[in-house]
C-alpha cells in the first residue's frame, strides 16, 4: 500500500465508528490480525468475529504475566472459538539477560531492555509475516504519547523498505467508559484482575492497581517518566526530544 493509499485511507475512515474501522481494516487485508492483551483487545475480537470467522488473533506471553491473565487468554480462546497464536521471547536472548542483571533489572535501569527482549522482539517476528496488524490503542489511554496517533498509519516501528506494515486503531476515540459499557452489553470476558483495581494491565512486576482518580497508565511501571510510558510495541508514538 502507498502513502498515498493509506493518506486516502485514512481521510475516509478519521472519526468513523470503530466497527466501520474494523470491517474495512479486515475487508482491505487478508493477512492481518489482532494483537490481543487487554479489555480493549477483547472488544475488537468480538466486533471482528461478526464480520469475518477467520481472523487471526495473537497474543504475547512474556513469561511474566499475572496467573489471572493467563487465564483470562484461555476464556477469550473458549469463548470466541478461535485460535490464539500465543508469543514467547527468544530463549537465549532472556538467558542472557537474567544471567548478566537477573530477573528484576528493569526497576535499576528502566524497562526497556527487558520489554525489548520479552515483547518488541517477539511481535517483531510475528509482524515480519503479517501486511497489517489491529491494536486497542485509545487516545485517552495516554496524554503524551497516544494524542496524534490516526485511525490508520504506516507502523514506522516495524516496517521495512521490502515490507510496508499498516496498523489499524479502531478504538482511538473511545473512552474507557466507552470499553466497559460494550464489555457490559455484549457479555465480553474481561481479565478478573479489573475488579481488583487493575485498569492497565501488563507483567506482574510492572503493573500494579492504581488510586481513586488516578490516570490508567499510572499502575504501569509507576518508578519511571510518565511522559514516556511505552513498552515499545508503540514506539513510534514516542516523539524524540
Amino acid at each position: 500500500m502507498t502513502a498515498f493509499a493509506i493518506e486516502t485511507l485514512q481521510t475516509e475512515l478519521q472519526n468513523k465508528n470503530p466497527r466501520v474501522i474494523l470491517k474495512k481494516a479486515l475487508e482491505s487485508f487478508d493477512n492481518i490480525a489482532i494483537s490481543f492483551s487487554g479489555a480493549e483487545d477483547v472488544v475488537l475480537i468480538d466486533m471482528a468475529v461478526k464480520i469475518r470467522k477467520d481472523i487471526q488473533v495473537f497474543s504475547l506471553d512474556t513469561g511474566r504475566l499475572h496467573p489471572e491473565t493467563y487465564r483470562f487468554i484461555e476464556k477469550v480462546r473458549k469463548h470466541y472459538g478461535i485460535a490464539i497464536d500465543v508469543l514467547t521471547p527468544d530463549r537465549e536472548q532472556l538467558d542472557k539477560l537474567v544471567k548478566a542483571k537477573g530477573l528484576f533489572s528493569f526497576y535499576e535501569d528502566g524497562h526497556h531492555e527487558c520489554c525489548g527482549i520479552r515483547k518488541v522482539e517477539p511481535l517483531k517476528r510475528k509482524l515480519a509475516h503479517l501486511d497489517a496488524w489491529i491494536t486497542g490503542q485509545r487516545k485517552d489511554q495516554s496524554l503524551d504519547t497516544r494524542q496524534d496517533i490516526p485511525e490508520v498509519q504506516l507502523d514506522t516501528a516495524f516496517s521495512t523498505p521490502d515490507h510496508p506494515l499498516i496498523k489499524f486503531n479502531p478504538l482511538l476515540n473511545w473512552t474507557s467508559a466507552q470499553v466497559w459499557d460494550y464489555i457490559e452489553a455484549y457479555g465480553v470476558p474481561y481479565n478478573e484482575l479489573h475488579q481488583r483495581g487493575y485498569i492497565s494491565i501488563g507483567c506482574e512486576p510492572c503493573t500494579r492497581p492504581v488510586l481513586p482518580n488516578q490516570h490508567e497508565r499510572a499502575g504501569r511501571w509507576w518508578w519511571e517518566d510518565a511522559a514516556k510510558k511505552e513498552c515499545g510495541l508503540h514506539a513510534g508514538n514516542v516523539k524524540a526530544e
